[in-house]
């Protein structure tokens, strides 16, 4: 669940607030008109992000390097172009023509915005992997509320975002709105840059290795920046709404000015406790989830001729169990036993699979594990074919114990080089 919330949460915040801006500034000036250009444009990049990520589900040949950068340099012109047109007092006095132009790059830069993060988004509910493959799994439900979650926080910081914006003067909302863009028309720029040395589109060059290599280490400090400069804005408001400065002829007026204000401070806390929670999630809760696990090393086991031997009463409490036997290579091959729930059967296999190798399982909270991608295994398949299950080996039971030929376990020492 928690992978899922920071995963959308690192995606849409950034989004959700550049958003949010751009509407409560644009509504603002252009009223009915350019609310529905931003609808518009958020409408067309909803679309044009399913489209996408079900090709991106279905189509493996998806250059997704040349479609980033082709939307990050779309969205620096049009980011720039923007910023030149509003900043000339729009809705005044410039002419009809004019304020088409800045109506129609705003709602490409509504577009864009959306559409560079959105796909990936739309995409996600395809990775909810579950060990039973249904949806009405423990797992999928969990990711799924996860996944919700960092979308509906997302949607509050942009709501907010807007709330907040539209208050302002059209001039002090160009200013957040200037700072914002300014940030991002720089991040942007980097990670294009980042495409073209990757793809040898531009001339290999120290510096610019240095420098990409940085921002590539510490990508999330432009979403602070962002949250930042729309966090700092609430806080003033806020603090500005606390005192009522407005002259008033009446008591139902006041009332009236302090209920505007009260709704002011609501939606600029708000906005801070998102972008808190946004911060949180993408450095404190990030570290806990993505702690490596430690694998319990290996149990003894017996060898005797040809094969080794665990016996019953090494794995009979339930839990998972651990072997290992190194082979003549220096190969140390691994593989794992539990006994499956309410029987008297085994769940046997190599402590590696196809898809994720091996990493290895572990037990958490009485359920395998995979450590890489972190999927819970059913346990009654635990030596079956399919999915992330540990891979099939060949055993015998008898006697009081497991028997695993070592011609086995050496067949599959490629599997842990």
């Amino acid at each position: 669940m928690l992978k899922y919330l920071i995963l959308i949460t690192e995606e849409l915040i950034v989004a959700g607030i550049l958003a949010g801006a751009l509407s409560a500034f644009i509504t603002a000036v252009f009223g009915k008109k350019g609310r529905n250009t931003m609808l518009i444009g958020a409408g067309a990049a909803v679309a044009v992000s399913v489209v996408i990520a079900i090709v991106k589900n279905t189509v493996r040949k998806f250059e997704t390097g040349k479609w980033n950068l082709g939307i990050f340099i779309a969205t620096i012109a049009v980011s720039l172009l923007f910023i030149i047109f509003a900043s000339r007092d729009v809705g005044k006095k410039r002419g009809k023509a004019w304020g088409r132009l800045t109506l129609c790059f705003a709602g490409a830069l509504m577009f864009l915005v959306l559409l560079y993060e959105l796909p990936d988004v739309l995409a996600y509910p395809w990775n909810f992997d579950v060990a039973d493959n249904t949806v009405l799994s423990t797992d999928f439900i969990y990711r799924f509320i996860g996944y919700l979650l960092g979308i509906l926080l997302c949607f509050i910081a942009g709501v907010a975002t807007y709330q907040m914006i539209h208050k302002l003067s059209a001039g002090n909302a160009m200013h957040v709105l200037r700072a914002v863009f300014i940030v991002n028309i720089v991040n942007v720029l980097l990670k294009a840059l980042q495409i073209m040395y990757t793809n040898r589109m531009i001339p290999s060059n120290k510096t610019l290795f240095q420098m990409l290599k940085f921002t590539s280490n510490h990508s999330n400090a432009f979403l602070y920046l962002i949250m930042a400069a729309a966090g700092i804005t609430a806080v003033c408001l806020f603090i500005e709404n606390l005192t009522v400065r407005e002259e008033y002829s009446n008591s139902a007026e006041l009332r009236k000015i302090r209920a505007r204000m009260r709704r002011m401070r609501r939606w600029a806390a708000a906005l801070v406790i998102c972008c808190v929670l946004a911060v949180l999630n993408m450095t404190v809760i990030k570290a806990v989830i993505n702690k490596e696990v430690e694998l319990a090393p290996a149990e003894e086991v017996t060898v005797d001729g040809d094969s080794v031997f665990v016996t019953f009463a090494q794995v009979e409490d339930g839990h998972l169990h651990r072997f290992a036997y190194t082979t003549d290579d220096g190969v140390t091959v691994r593989f794992i036993v539990i006994k499956k729930p309410n029987s008297s059967a085994y769940g046997i296999g190599l402590d590696a699979c196809d898809i994720c190798g091996e990493t290895g399982y572990y037990e958490r909270d009485g359920q395998v594990v995979c450590k890489l991608c972190d999927v819970v295994m059913n346990i009654n398949t635990i030596g079956f074919k399919g999915g992330c299950n540990p891979i099939v080996i060949a055993y015998s039971i008898g006697d009081g114990r497991i028997t695993v030929p070592i011609s086995e376990l050496v067949a599959h020492q490629d599997e842990f080089k």
